[in-house]
């Protein structure tokens, strides 16, 4: 499934990215710096590490990530199928979806909601209401 908005048009950022150049964020850098500046021993051991070696710290990122996002997932599923009304009540949701996109929609709205669950007695602190 793609995410963001279609291509319309092509800008220098768009070239920029295609000749293997990276765009800059100004909001990242600043993070980054301040990282760098609390954390100037951490920093001095990242600049050491060879190539290969800060690469597969990457990689090994990215699949910790991947590892948690399925974890997630995996619990959705569960909690889905000890409530088969729930369960049910989601599919009919995105039964005019295609079949390949049904499951992540109902995934997506199960986090929506479970998230909007959680929110709720955050907001009502015990307030008398008029």
């Amino acid at each position: 499934m793609l995410k963001g908005k279609p291509k319309t048009q092509t800008n220098e950022s768009d070239t920029a990215a295609d000749a293997g150049q990276f765009r800059e964020n100004p909001k990242v850098n600043a993070r980054i710096d301040d990282y760098i500046k609390n954390n100037p021993k951490r920093w001095d051991y990242i600049q050491a590490m060879p190539p290969e070696r800060m690469a597969r710290a990457l990689v090994l990122n990215e699949v910790n990530k991947l590892e948690r996002q399925e974890k997630i997932k995996n619990g959705f599923l569960h909690k889905l199928e000890q409530n088969p009304e729930l369960k049910q009540a989601y599919q009919t949701l995105v039964k005019h979806l295609p079949e390949e996109q049904r499951e992540n929609a109902m995934l997506s709205i199960a986090g929506k909601s479970r998230r909007a669950i959680n929110m709720r007695p955050a907001q009502s602190t015990g307030g008398v209401g008029v």
